[in-house]
């Protein structure tokens, strides 16, 4: 009897499986919504009945209806990058130019052209075949794990349909929300009194980010699939091959995508749906165009920032017609002054806009543009306003650009005759320093939890800071000076900014905040220089000579560290024992010296930072993810998808316990 009941339920899983590739996948429904209903009930019966049969693959566990705590974070095994962007055939045009230089004038290319879905990118991981965790984009390194609601969207399977893939799978793609459902949605809202969403994108966003999956379930979110992360099965030739797996394992992509000879048929292919990109079901913002062939995709390979070998065409951006109501000027991290006009509020591509940037002032000369003046915006890409023309010369006065920073009133001037910023060249400039306390204590750099924006506003008005090393001189009663600061919080932040002095090389680069240097760029400088010292030394053309690193970069480097006050900062760093290598000094030598070290889930009194530091000062290399060069893995509690491909691969695995045993040592502060 039981083979027999376990037998039924099985058939019920298959059959309900097989629905939903038909709907989903191949856009073929067999049976209504009313019978496929009528068959989930009556699995879920089944196995309320006999609960020794429930399997986390079973269609009736996407609806756990449970209230989430809040969301960790999950580190991608593979980096989700982004993609850099055209906004007209010229662009796209000069981009195919540096394909094909790249290559070789002489080699043979096509491309994959695929519909850019304006929804929320996801990164999916299937161990064994079946779904284990599902996470946003994030940063591109680091997601949050949304795994509750992934599993609430029926176009994502819970299991693969193909026996024989790899344990361990990494499937990218796109979240998103059909324009029917988002009306319903917002219909739905206005009638309970709530805040409507802007555009199906946001409202795709914020349900990903619900605390209840039950109520993700209920918005109908879709999703399509596009690329692929890690993967160790047999080898993919071409991007066009790929999505022609992702149909057999089950997965659904994105029915319009098409193969193109050369860049014609791309351009052919980018007008066709712009002029038609109304009549899809859902909203699409551009066209991604990929190169075919994976190996010539790894031949061109990737900038700090994005691959080389794909590129976004933009849709011309929505456009609207308004009043400039003023001209303001912020002064940014590095100084630089940027006009922003501030808008009579208009609706423009489902967004109310009420500024937009004009970049610079000799932008304001060329437009001719004066406050009361009737302006044309557009969302430039559909993301950031801006001011393209004056369609009504309303106002009365010229517009005068400043003389001096609105922050700390001294002159501002352009540092050399050909840029077109001007800047705040004030060192000691409240503005800018407030700017870059918050970049040097934010969570990609030095992450000092509890230095924020409030907290450094009170510091640097006060006096207690002046610039960046002075964060650490602050003592417990500069802190309990401050407002909302008692003893246990002004013990946390000085803790945190104990434990800010282990961090990586990397991160250090990066939090000094020198221009045109990002996070990508800061690892590939620690890596190649190994300290600060050698990088402070090293020229423009030794700096350029790293495949990652452009001229303009190089330069930006070199007048950094040439600056007077940046020795000083970097002396005064030196002597708060701020980590300025590679590998911290003072390498003690045991069972991590030389080894490959990957983390996972919550260490009890470490931070991941903290952590790989340690294994760092060991000699150690910590890494982002489990392969067969791994020597160890360090699980905390909750480990993530990285314990069983570890197990799969016979890598060595560590408790936390046993981890604080072998390093013999325990975090600062």
């Amino acid at each position: 009897m039981s083979d027999q009941i376990k037998k039924e339920i099985e058939q019920l899983r298959n059959k309900l499986r097989g629905h939903d590739h038909r709907y989903y996948v191949l856009s073929q429904p067999v049976v209504s919504d009313k019978e496929y209903d009528d068959l989930l009930a009556e699995l879920k019966s089944l196995e309320d009945k006999y609960p020794q049969y429930k399997s986390d693959d079973s269609p009736t566990q996407r609806l756990s209806g449970g209230i989430s705590e809040g969301f960790k974070t999950v580190r991608h095994n593979a980096g989700m990058f982004s993609l850099d962007n055209t906004y007209s055939i010229e662009e796209l045009k000069l981009w195919d130019e540096r394909v094909r230089k790249g290559l070789g004038k002489n080699c043979r290319y096509d491309y994959v052209v695929e519909l850019k879905i304006d929804g929320v990118s996801a990164n999916l991981i299937y161990i064994d075949r079946r779904l284990s965790v599902g996470a946003t984009r994030g940063d591109g390194v680091t997601g949050e794990d949304v795994t509750a609601n992934i599993r609430t969207i029926r176009s994502i399977p819970l299991i693969l349909a193909d026996q024989n893939l790899p344990g361990f799978l990494e499937i990218r793609g796109e979240v998103y929300m059909d324009k029917k459902d988002f009306l319903k949605l917002n219909q739905e809202r206005l009638e309970e009194g709530e805040a409507v969403f802007a555009n199906p994108r946001n409202s795709t966003s914020g349900s990903l980010k619900l605390l209840d999956s039950g109520i993700t379930a209920r918005r109908r979110l879709k999703f399509f699939a596009h690329s692929l992360g890690a993967y160790g099965g047999p080898q993919i030739a071409t991007q066009w091959d790929f999505l022609s797996r992702l149909k057999a394992w089950g997965v659904r992509t994105e029915e319009h995508a098409a193969l193109c000879a050369d860049i014609d048929a791309v351009i052919g292919f980018c007008r066709k749906w712009q002029d038609e990109r109304d009549r899809l079901d859902y909203e699409i913002d551009g066209i991604v165009v990929k190169l075919n062939s994976l190996g010539q995709q790894r031949e061109l390979g990737f900038t700090a920032k994005a691959p080389r070998w794909a590129v976004a065409y933009k849709f011309a951006a929505r456009q609207a017609t308004t009043e400039v109501l003023a001209i303001s000027v912020n002064v940014g991290r590095t100084g630089v002054i940027t006009p922003t006009a501030q808008l009579n509020p208009v609706k423009c591509a489902g967004v109310e806009i009420s500024n937009a940037t004009l970049h610079n002032f000799d932008e304001i000369e060329r437009l001719g543009l004066r406050v009361g003046d009737r302006v044309l915006i557009e969302r430039a890409g559909d993301v950031i306003p801006k001011v393209v023309k004056v369609v009504e010369q309303k106002g009365k006065q010229p517009y005068r650009r400043p003389q001096n920073c609105p922050a700390c009133h001294e002159k501002i001037v352009k540092e050399k005759a050909e840029d077109v910023a001007y800047r705040c060249i004030n060192s000691n400039c409240p503005a800018q320093l407030e700017r870059a306390l918050l970049h040097f204590a934010s969570r990609d750099a030095l992450d000092i939890e509890g230095l924020g924006e409030a907290v450094i506003g009170q510091l640097v008005k006060s006096g207690r800071i002046k610039s960046l090393e002075d964060i650490y001189g602050l003592k417990r009663d500069d802190l309990l000076q401050l407002d909302l600061f008692k003893e246990k919080k002004a013990g946390n932040l000085l803790g945190a900014i104990q434990a800010s002095k282990l961090r990586s090389l990397e991160r250090l680069i990066f939090a000094l905040g020198i221009r045109h240097v990002g996070q990508k760029a800061a690892y590939t400088l620690a890596r190649e220089f190994g300290s600060l010292d050698k990088l402070m030394e090293a020229k423009p053309k030794e700096i350029d000579k790293i495949p990652e690193i452009g001229e303009v970069m190089a330069a930006s480097i070199a007048d950094y560290f040439s600056l007077r006050q940046t020795r000083k900062l970097i002396r005064d760093l030196k002597n708060a024992r701020v980590n300025m290598h590679q590998e911290a000094s003072g390498v003690k030598v045991n069972e991590f010296t030389g080894k490959t070290v990957v983390f996972t889930g919550e260490l009890d009194g470490f931070s991941r930072s903290q952590a790989e530091a340690l294994v760092r000062q060991c000699g150690g290399n910590p890494s982002s993810s489990v392969s067969r060069k791994t020597d160890f893995l360090i699980a905390g509690e909750d480990p993530g998808s990285k314990f069983n491909k570890a197990r799969q691969l016979g890598v060595k695995i560590i408790n936390g316990k046993e981890f604080s045993a072998m390093i013999g040592s325990r975090p600062q502060g």
